[in-house]
């Protein structure tokens, strides 16, 4: 019985915020870094498919990430950072990996996010072709722009975030986004 309130009691605990996980992680606790990459897995993946138009490519990059930043936690200065630092890290490792390779490879429909079950099967198809043309028009962006737009617009990150994530002036950043919405706008006119 002694086991079972201890679970109930775990249970109803509420979830701690990302500082409170940051420092307990840095003082060794395991189960806190598991709780932070549960988090946080989803959104850095998400962000490296986006970027990188690779399944496997954003996998690999997703997995150093977290192995990078389990390893330099004692390194990070502000435990509430953490997040940010996440998103720059991975955003940097997926920059560094276009830059290495050219053209960028396709996306393989299999492992790339679909829209929910709909209905109207015609419905399904034409959001369906919009994800496709998008996915297309992002190709045509630069790194830069496509990092920028994907933080800004899909991750919803502040400017100064972004800019901590490029290595850029807010300035820079908001340039990127706004030649990126406007050859997006462009390319995705006949969807509109």
């Amino acid at each position: 019985m002694g086991v079972r309130v201890t679970a109930m009691a775990k249970a109803a605990e509420p979830s701690l915020d990302d500082a409170t996980l940051v420092a307990r992680a840095r003082d060794g606790d395991i189960r806190a870094y598991e709780e932070l990459v549960r988090r946080y897995q989803g959104p850095m993946y998400r962000l490296a498919l986006r970027m990188l138009a690779s399944a496997g490519d954003a996998e690999d990059v997703v997995q150093d990430v977290f192995l990078t930043a389990w390893r330099r936690l004692p390194q990070l200065r502000q435990d509430a950072a953490f997040v940010g630092w996440l998103y720059r890290t991975t955003t940097n490792r997926c920059l560094n990996a276009i830059r290495a390779r050219r053209p960028v490879a396709d996306v393989d429909p299999d492992t790339t996010e679909t829209p929910r079950g709909d209905a109207r099967p015609e419905h399904a198809v034409e959001i369906s072709a919009q994800l496709a043309a998008l996915t297309e028009a992002l190709r045509t962006l630069t790194p830069e722009q496509r990092a920028c737009w994907l933080l800004r617009e899909v991750h919803g990150r502040t400017y100064e975030e972004i800019a901590a994530a490029v290595d850029g002036s807010t300035t820079a950043v908001r340039g990127r986004i706004a030649r990126a919405r406007a050859q997006l706008a462009e390319v995705m006119r006949p969807w509109q």
